[in-house]
């Protein structure tokens, strides 16, 4: 049964345990900070929730279905697919490097029964299609798989971008601007690689 997270005890629960399965896993998360935090006791987070795997999948549906609705309600852009594959992808970095708890939490969630990048990789799979129906995307390129590259680049800049910076010195760790520069560089490397020939 799935616990309802409609009443304020609850919901101070999730709080509590979004924040340490965010920032320490489920492995390494404790109860005992958790209701701490929350200010309750360890039989009433077991009455809501049942166990810390279902207080662990209760937090990270809750965060799914956050990431669905934003990536969903992200403007569509104008203009010919590459230029909206390549606003797509920016729109999309700024909104998960935004919010780095719900990065940490899902690069946590491994093979759970969610699909947090289901609408991000629908949305992008519908651009390349378009592009590659009018001639401007290649027409070897797997949207499919371009789509998870693309948030390959995204989340794994994101969830390491502390070692990036320290295991590439001339990238400039201390600099403001080196997430953004990613950013760039790896919506040109995306939308460079699935260009086609020719002009459109």
């Amino acid at each position: 049964m799935e616990p309802k997270l409609n009443n304020n005890r609850a919901l101070r629960i999730a709080a509590a345990a979004r924040e340490e399965f965010a920032s320490r896993g489920f492995e390494g998360a404790r109860i005992e900070r958790i209701i701490r935090k929350a200010g309750v006791n360890k039989q009433l987070l077991f009455y809501y929730f049942h166990s810390k795997r279902g207080l662990f999948q209760a937090v990270l549906r809750t965060a799914v279905g956050e990431l669905e609705g934003a990536l969903t309600g992200l403007p569509a852009s104008e203009g010919r697919p590459l230029e909206r594959i390549r606003e797509a992808l920016s729109l999309q970095f700024d909104y998960l490097s935004g919010h780095p708890d719900l990065v940490n939490l899902l690069s946590y969630a491994g093979r759970a029964d969610v699909a947090p990048f289901a609408p991000a990789i629908k949305r992008l799979v519908v651009l390349l299609a378009a592009g590659q129906g009018l001639g401007q995307v290649r027409d070897d390129v797997d949207p499919h798989v371009v789509a998870a590259q693309a948030l390959v680049l995204m989340l794994g800049y994101l969830r390491l971008e502390a070692l990036i910076a320290a295991s590439a010195p001339s990238l400039g760790a201390d600099e403001p601007s080196l997430r953004e520069r990613w950013k760039r560089s790896a919506v040109d490397l995306v939308s460079n690689g699935i260009a086609a020939a020719g002009p459109f």
